[in-house]
């Protein structure tokens, strides 16, 4: 197998990880705060730990019970997204928003009157920014995707939160793309909320992930029960987490989610980021010498490891299934739950296909990928030093 679908999941996973999972579940499998005895209290301090490590790898500061766990940056982009915007509100998107995030603001637009105002972008993944600042007057709220989970390119999030914190809006920074997989310091740069998944560039199990908020913003929950204290209130308890933790957490997913935050740490992200661009402008070059093939992402060396295309002679989803089947290349296709971004790029009929490179990613990955390709499209590459289509 030749996983090239890191964007997706990190279905590629340290052995650290499993075992940690498999640990808890034979030698822990209590719940946090559900108990005075010794597994109970083992389950959380694995959680504290893993809020402190996600503290630590994010450069979140203070303290980390402003950490909640959630199931996915979906859940903690819905708790966040709920939680803030009121009938009569605004907020500020953008065309490289994930559905998590359209089809959320859609529904409080229908159901709460939320004003949705999205601000203009181009195909190379860049911002408007005059068009942005003006879309932030009188809004409560602006949503910044740090990576685009289709051209693997970077918001300037400093300069657009400068601009929401200007206009009086809070910022909420979707950081599925980008934590481990880049150096990203988002509350240095001005984020008040961040929406973490823990599935992919962290290295953990799916069902997995967080959402931190900055101290003095308040959230109400977005779900009410259990917290395993204060049982006697009928309110959820103010502070943070239980204040957005209701019910029992995934804790096994949490065991495994700390194993692979650590792996990520030991490594470093900035040698891991390093790894994987250099691979990525190893793909780059060979797909940009094939005559039917067009590259979507630019370059974008403070990017990810994420490079889309689509080909002159084959659709996507073909492309896909011939990359499996005959070279075991696995990449994913279609609109990758980004719609407004293939609008931008012109492929909203038929998507396009998306090579994304993780930790593991290796130069035999992407030559089978090259060859594949190249097998499937019957075209041969042109050479760098001869003029190609580019």
């Amino acid at each position: 197998m030749h996983y090239l679908d890191y964007a997706a999941t990190s279905a590629v996973r340290p052995d650290a990880v499993g075992r940690a999972v498999q640990r808890f579940l034979t030698e822990v499998g209590a719940s946090p705060g559900r108990g005075g005895h010794e597994r109970s209290v083992e389950a959380g301090r694995i959680c504290f730990r893993c809020r402190r490590r996600m503290a630590q790898l994010l450069n979140l500061p203070g303290d980390p019970g402003r950490i909640a766990f959630m199931f996915n940056a979906t859940h903690a982009l819905n708790t966040a997204l709920r939680g803030l915007l009121t009938p009569g509100d605004a907020v500020v998107t953008t065309p490289f928003d994930h559905n998590a995030v359209l089809r959320t603001v859609h529904s409080l637009s229908r159901t709460r009157g939320v004003e949705v105002r999205v601000a203009p972008g181009a195909s190379d993944g860049s911002l408007d920014l005059d068009a942005t600042r003006r879309s932030l007057e009188g809004a409560k709220l602006l949503v910044v995707n740090e990576i685009s989970n289709i051209l693997g390119t970077r918001l300037p999030l400093r300069e657009l939160a400068g601009m929401a914190h200007e206009a009086g809006a809070l910022v909420l920074v979707d950081a599925a793309q980008s934590a481990g997989h880049l150096p990203c310091n988002p509350a240095e740069e001005g984020a008040d909320l961040v929406a973490i998944t823990g599935h992919k560039g962290l290295l953990g199990p799916q069902g997995t992930g967080a959402l931190w908020v900055r101290e003095g913003v308040e959230l109400p929950p977005l779900l009410t029960g259990g917290t395993g204290g204060d049982s006697r209130l009928r309110e959820m308890p103010d502070q943070m987490p239980d204040r957005l933790e209701a019910g029992t957490p995934n804790v096994p997913g949490i065991a495994g989610l700390l194993a692979g935050i650590e792996f990520v740490l030991e490594e470093g992200v900035e040698p891991l980021h390093a790894r994987v661009n250099e691979l990525k402008a190893r793909l780059r070059d060979g797909l940009e010498q094939m005559p039917t093939v067009r590259v979507l992402s630019p370059a974008a060396p403070d990017g990810t490891g994420i490079v889309t295309i689509i080909c002159d002679t084959t659709d996507p989803a073909t492309l896909g299934r011939r990359l499996q089947e005959e070279s075991g290349v696995f990449v994913r296709t279609g609109l990758h739950c980004a719609p407004e971004a293939h609008r931008l790029l012109g492929t909203q009929e038929n998507g396009a296909l998306r090579f994304s490179l993780g930790w593991a990613s290796t130069k035999e990955d992407v030559d089978q990928a090259l060859a594949g390709l190249e097998a499937i499209t019957g075209a041969a590459r042109v050479p760098s030093s001869q003029p190609s289509k580019a």
